[in-house]
């Protein structure tokens, strides 16, 4: 007969994944206070509230934290679930999508991540490129596999899909991810989301739309 599991291991696991989370959170303001290089192990030991050798049974060094919280990142922005059904309509499709794109990567406190990201990418290049290709790549790909659809039943005319997805999402983009990304406005209000996504959607089809 096959034993029931321990409850005292479950209890070990969820502190031992609930000191890590509080780990995580401490490492987190710590990196976006003071940057990566201005960042030491005490501090982020102090706003965590652990002592270093705890942190240390958890993470071996900064850059270990550092990349657990952009994996952390890259799993929030993959739960994200954009509706790319070939069958649904291009203009609800791209209108839906640019909306909820904008409003995930301008979110309040989601900048943050991104901004550290940035900064580092040069350093840790294995981070930037990680943090890219399971973000950003894969939502370009997915996109472009859904224009490809379209373009297939002659609905848009398209040569190149994974450049057209990439110059939609840019142009969702405009005057909304730049100046919040280097806080110089706030995350954009759900009004102003939709006015800049519906002006996109309408450049990007007059430009791709097949016409008839």
């Amino acid at each position: 007969m096959v034993a029931a599991p321990s409850t005292d291991l479950r209890i070990v696991a969820d502190e031992d994944s609930s000191k890590r989370r509080q780990i995580l959170e401490g490492a987190r303001k710590v990196f976006m206070n003071l940057g990566f290089d201005g960042a030491s192990m005490g501090e982020i030991a102090r706003a965590a509230g652990v002592s270093k050798g705890t942190l240390y049974v958890y993470f071996a060094d900064k850059s270990a934290l550092f990349e657990a919280i952009v994996e952390e990142e890259t799993l929030e922005q993959g739960k994200v679930r954009f509706n790319f059904d070939p069958e649904r309509d291009v203009v609800t499709t791209l209108t839906e999508f640019g909306q909820a794109y904008i409003a995930m990567i301008c979110r309040p406190g989601g900048g943050s991540a991104i901004r550290t990201v940035m900064a580092i990418a040069e350093r840790m290049p294995e981070v930037g490129r990680r943090y890219y290709e399971h973000v950003l790549e894969q939502t370009i790909s997915r996109l472009a596999a859904y224009l490809d659809a379209h373009v297939k039943r002659g609905e848009l005319a398209i040569d190149d899909c994974q450049l057209a997805a990439s110059q939609f999402m840019l142009m969702c983009q405009a005057s909304l991810f730049l100046p919040f990304i280097f806080q110089a406005a706030p995350a954009p209000s759900s009004e102003r989301i939709a006015q800049v996504v519906g002006n996109a959607v309408r450049i990007f089809l007059a430009g791709y739309q097949e016409k008839s």
